[in-house]
């Protein structure tokens, strides 16, 4: 699904125009990039947890070269699904 689908579904079920809609996710994905830029998570029940966390520096392998790369320390933003989505999941997959 992609961010167009996703407006034009939740246009449709809500009733708002596309440009309405697509203005608010357009603010909601930007909330979550400034929150995660500045260190902190977000939280939303029922569905799963942005946090940013911290990777050590480690030693990778050049995948043409083979020869070694010194990677430095980093931060990575990361995504925890919820229980209840990923029982949710499971439960209509099977």
């Amino acid at each position: 699904m992609t961010k167009a689908d996703l407006v034009e579904q939740i246009a449709i079920s809500t009733g708002l125009t596309k440009k309405d809609t697509a203005m608010a996710v357009d603010h909601l994905i930007q909330a979550v990039k400034d929150a995660l830029r500045e260190g902190r998570h977000i939280e939303i029940r029922g569905f799963g947890t942005f946090k940013v966390k911290r990777r050590k520096a480690r030693t990778a392998r050049n995948p043409r070269t083979g020869d070694p790369v010194q990677l430095p320390p980093r931060k990575v933003a990361v995504f925890k699904v919820s229980k209840e989505l990923k029982d949710r999941i499971s439960r209509n997959g099977n």
